[in-house]
């Protein structure tokens, strides 16, 4: 994949385009609680934590979280937008955490793994920085387990240049287990829609997804197009739903 420097392209419509209803929080925050730790609070850490969408929802339902960001302006959009006493956003990535060995209960990545560039220095990295019994949210795509959403199809190579972007899941798994972790869970949660075709489309020309990056200035330029023209024949219709992957390990 094309590597995005976030400190140049993205960062000044990513909170936008990337914003979650309450509903759509919630419904996360309820899909994290069920597989993390039982015992409350939690130390957390939001790893490629962004523009901190997630941070203080997190800070709020488990307890303190740290916001592990690389680029300096998606963290100052974080600590200007995303502020909470229980989170605090620092620069680092999945491969050099500047936190204490052993310090969290567990970490979040939110499609933030197909970023990292060096995995198998990540996997070690995140099993300092987690106790043991600590637990991975990894919300990630599978180049064999794929959302497929419905906008794709109108782009050039849509879903196989997306699913180009992501590892199998099973190269996943053998990558941490073989480190000495443990899969505790696997299964799929269901975000609610962001409303309408139209609410859709007007995120998605934003363009904050990584799969943008990926496409020529034709094919961008086509898919927008056709992708345009479909709305358009219904533009109230809600937009469809699906099922996202959530992989959960522990760390022995």
């Amino acid at each position: 994949m094309r590597r995005i420097d976030y400190d140049t392209e993205q960062y000044q419509d990513y909170a936008r385009g990337r914003a979650l209803t309450e509903r759509q929080q919630q419904t996360w925050i309820s899909a994290f609680g069920a597989v993390l730790p039982k015992g409350r609070p939690l130390v957390g850490l939001d790893v490629g934590a962004g523009t901190g969408r997630f941070t203080p929802a997190l800070a709020r339902a488990f307890g303190p979280v740290t916001g592990v960001e690389p680029s300096v302006r998606m963290r100052e959009i974080a600590q200007a937008q995303s502020p909470h006493p229980d989170v605090r956003y620092l620069a680092g990535s999945a491969e050099d955490m500047p936190v204490p060995s052993a310090s969290a209960d567990y970490a979040l990545m939110f499609l933030s793994w197909h970023h990292v560039q060096a995995k198998p220095r990540a996997v070690r990295e995140l099993a300092r920085v987690l106790r043991p019994g600590g637990r991975l949210l990894l919300r990630a795509n599978f180049s064999d387990h794929h959302p497929r959403p419905w906008w794709l199809e109108h782009f050039p190579r849509g879903f196989a240049a997306d699913a180009a972007l992501f590892q199998p899941l099973h190269e996943v798994i053998e990558m941490f287990t073989s480190d000495g972790w443990r899969v505790t869970a696997f299964g799929t949660v269901t975000e609610p829609s962001v409303g309408t075709l139209g609410d859709m489309l007007q995120r998605l020309r934003l363009r904050t997804l990584s799969f943008f990056a990926q496409l020529s200035t034709d094919e961008l330029e086509a898919g927008f197009r056709r992708l345009e023209e479909a709305v358009a024949a219904n533009p109230a219709a809600p937009a469809p739903v699906f099922a996202e992957p959530l992989l959960t390990l522990e760390r022995r």
